[in-house]
């Protein structure tokens, strides 16, 4: 299961952040999650509760936010989420279109208690 490394990496990074803010306590892990990123969300909320369980941690809320697929057309510049593999523009009815995204893992921000 990758999703305890990423994780763990999450944690790891978000720890760093906090430490260039005099470490303040982390309140809140937010990350933004594509869903062509092969993670499963909720193995990686189990893994992250799994990893802070019994830690100074162990009451950090991970929120996260769900990117869809979504591509753009070169025909008429409209952006649209991709359904049931239907690459087509809804606009204009295109089929020259691109990924724009919805394979993010990142994190989207950090709330630290003041």
């Amino acid at each position: 299961m990758h999703e305890l490394s990423i994780a763990s990496a999450i944690l790891e990074a978000a720890q760093r952040e906090a430490a260039l803010h005099q470490n303040a306590p982390l309140q809140k892990i937010a990350v933004r999650l594509g869903e062509l990123a092969a993670v499963d969300p909720e193995a990686l909320r189990f893994s992250f509760e799994m990893i802070t369980k019994a830690t100074e941690f162990e009451a950090v809320e991970l929120e996260l936010e769900f990117v869809p697929r979504t591509n753009r057309c070169a025909d008429c510049g409209s952006d649209f989420v991709v359904k049931d593999f239907e690459f087509r523009c809804p606009s204009c009815g295109g089929v020259n279109t691109s990924f724009l995204r919805g394979d993010e893992l990142e994190l989207a921000y950090l709330e630290l208690q003041s």
